[in-house]
């Protein structure tokens, strides 16, 4: 089966990616690399650095934010947080990602780094440590500022970033919540929780520069797709553009787990060793992203010597599996010693002959 084709027409925004989150793959681009504003998708990466200080143990969900004069005076999606208010750091996430509050976002910035300029900071670093080469922080809310631009491609890279800490689908998953004891609901952003088969998250944004965008994640039958649409005239074509995305990608591509060929498992031949042999042992517990139908164009070559020198410690790489599509290599695993293989040992060999011999075991034998 050949992948149908999803024509740049189809996509009505400007910019467009669909990445496989598993391998970081791209399944299609439009414009992937224009340099844009991305509005509240900038939050992907605030809380990208919000889960790695949960996740380190420099912050933990329980610890008490106090909410600074400038947290307070962020316009736009907020909560309406006064100046000294309180929230955990759960509650202030759960705004971030759910009601896409800039207050709350900067209140987060803050705790972790004492100042959103030094928190930039570090969004920043983090940015080019990911090879996010189209991206400048400015702040960490998304709101419109010069300079403060991302790509894309950019946006599915710090997105696969962060679904890598799997905490953060318990706040994106989330449709309707409350805070203050209920004084404050809270709506999702990402109308496609309502709509779309397997979605789990990601981040809306909007603003007057970026226009209307969205990071979509959603996974189907181990396949884990993210979907970014930057630029959108509406929130609307956002929606209908990630959607079209997501169904090219779960349509034409499936995750594919290799099985163990014949003669990966086997003896090999040891050389100047205590014993003759070893059993050789593999692994493919990493699936690959294939094209569906294309299971039956997958061949595995098994690269394994016919003997080893000892000494070979169990778990050593041996070997390697070799599995390609068409010709092409789309995975390698390896293969490794099962058991230990000792190098020959002349005393060894003495004592074993002489307790043979005498029906004993000498000392230390």
């Amino acid at each position: 089966m050949s992948v149908n084709a999803l024509s740049d027409s189809e996509i009505t925004a400007p910019s467009a990616v669909l990445m496989d989150a598993h391998t970081g793959q791209v399944l299609y681009a439009k414009n992937p690399h224009e340099v844009r504003a991305c509005a509240s998708i900038t939050k992907v990466m605030t809380l990208t650095l919000v889960m790695e200080a949960i996740d380190s143990g420099k912050i933990s969900l329980s610890d008490t934010v106090t909410t600074s004069a400038h947290a307070s005076s962020m316009g736009g999606s907020d909560i309406w947080l006064e100046v000294g208010e309180t929230m955990t750091v759960d509650e202030m996430v759960k705004a971030t990602i759910v009601a896409s509050a800039n207050d709350a976002a900067v209140a987060l910035a803050e705790h972790i780094c004492g100042t959103e300029d030094e928190f930039v900071v570090q969004m920043n670093k983090k940015a080019k440590s990911l090879g996010m080469k189209e991206t400048v922080f400015k702040n960490c809310n998304g709101l419109d500022e010069d300079g403060h631009v991302t790509s894309a491609y950019d946006v599915a890279v710090m997105s696969r970033e962060l679904i890598k800490h799997k905490k953060i689908f318990e706040y994106s998953n989330i449709w309707m919540d409350e805070l203050r004891g209920g004084k404050t609901q809270l709506v999702n952003t990402n109308k496609l929780l309502k709509s779309y088969r397997g979605i789990t998250g990601l981040k809306t944004g909007t603003t007057s520069q970026a226009g209307s965008c969205i990071s979509a994640t959603a996974e189907r039958d181990g396949l884990s797709l993210i979907a970014v649409v930057l630029g959108s005239k509406t929130g609307k074509d956002r929606f209908s553009d990630a959607s079209k995305l997501l169904d090219h990608g779960f349509a034409n591509y499936e995750m594919y787990t290799p099985a163990i060929p014949e003669g990966a498992v086997t003896e090999v031949t040891v050389k100047n060793g205590m014993t003759d042999k070893i059993m050789t042992s593999a692994k493919t517990d990493n699936s690959v992203l294939i094209k569906k139908g294309d299971k039956e164009k997958i061949s595995a070559d098994v690269v394994l010597p016919n003997e080893v020198e000892a000494p070979v410690e169990k778990g050593a790489v041996i070997g390697k599996i070799i599995y390609k599509n068409s010709g092409h290599q789309i995975a390698e695993y390896p293969i490794t010693a099962a058991e230990n293989a000792e190098q020959i040992n002349f005393w060894k060999i003495f004592k074993i002959i002489f307790s043979l011999s005498v029906g004993a075991c000498p000392p230390d034998c």
